[in-house]
Formats: C-alpha cells, structure tokens, sequence
C-alpha cells in the first residue's frame, strides 16, 4: 500500500491533519484563504474540487495544482440583491486579482434564483452555508475550508474525508443529475486516471 495512505481510515485525526497540511502547502489556496480572511466575511468557505483535487495531486505524486480548473469561494448573505452580490465579486475579485486561477464566486442564498435557468430544474432555497455545500456533486468535493484568524482551519466535511484520501468518485444524488455528473467524472479522469469512479447507477 502506497505509505501515504496507510492509516487514514483508521485515524479521523491524521485524515484532518494531513488535509489542512496540504492544503497550507497549495500556495495559491493558502494565499486566497489568507487574503480573504482579512475581509468582513464570516460565513464562507473556499471549497469544492480545488480541495479534493489538490490532495488527489499529493497522493499521486503531481503539482499540487495539478488539473484544477477553478476555485470555489461560497457565502451566505440572506441580502439576494443581485446588487449585493454583484459588490461582493467586485471587491473579491479585486483582492484576488493576481490569482491564476479563476475564482467563481456565489452567494448560496440567492443559488435558487438562477438555478433552473442554469440547470434546468429548480431546487429549494438553502437555509445556511452548509447546507448548500451538503448538496455539491459529489462526496469528495463536498467541502469547505477556511483560515481562521488564528491561522487554525475550519472544515465542513459532511461526508469526511475516507472518498478523498481514497481517490474515489461518489455522486452526491441530493441534487445533481446523472449527466452533470458523467460530465465532472469524464473531465476529472483524464487528470487523475487512477481515480475509483463509482457509476452513477451503483
């Protein structure tokens, strides 16, 4: 067995401990999670693949930025002015504007309002941050991370970190839809082909 990899089902512990440390050492993650914290947000989080992707890439002996297409920043305003908004990616995007990467920026409150135009269907609105993240595509990217202002992390991880340090692919059927999620695993393979994907239908 690949001795990076030894013990994590055993240990909730070292699972979290690596993870937070990988995450430190992906530079471009820690210096949006840093920036970031300087600002009046309270209740975000940097998540989604940028996260899985990047212990993946540890695990498989790539550049930690290896494959990542974007960087999740999520919120939760109850204002859903598309105004407010809007002023929040300004100032965002701003702060983080030598970034090489993209960073999509969504308030979770407001996701309901656009979704079936996005998507096709309509979903309910989210009542808090975390459960917006409870409903992402699948169990290995259904995560939030940010920096305290004691340098400390703070993780959502519903569904913990085994899928993650296990490389596997698993819908999250909460929301998604088979083809959405087709769509995420036929990308994601060609970065990481040693993935465990799990079909839809399993």
């Amino acid at each position: 067995m690949n001795n990076k990899l030894s013990g994590f089902n055993r240990d909730l512990h070292s699972q979290l401990d690596l993870f937070c440390e990988l995450i430190s050492k992906n530079k471009l993650i820690y210096e949006i999670c840093d920036k970031i914290r300087g600002l009046n947000l309270t209740n975000y989080y940097i998540g989604a693949g940028c996260l899985a992707q990047t212990v993946w890439n540890y695990l498989s002996g790539f550049s930690l930025n290896h494959g990542i297409n974007d960087i999740d920043l999520v919120y939760f305003d109850r204002d859903l002015s598309y105004e407010k908004e809007n002023q929040a990616i300004e100032q965002l995007h701003g702060l983080l504007k030598d970034i090489p990467f993209t960073i999509d920026i969504k308030n979770q409150a407001r996701v309901h309002i656009w979704y079936k135009e996005h998507f096709g269907y309509e979903i309910k609105p989210y009542s808090s941050i975390e459960e917006a993240i409870n409903s992402w595509p699948t169990t290995s990217t259904a995560i939030g991370i940010r920096l305290n202002q004691d340098n400390s992390w703070k993780l959502y991880a519903p569904f913990g970190l085994n899928d993650v340090f296990g490389k596997v692919v698993r819908a999250n059927k909460v929301q998604i839809t088979k083809e959405i999620y087709e769509k995420k695993v036929e990308r994601w393979i060609k970065f990481w082909p040693d993935l465990k994907i799990i079909s839809w239908d399993d």
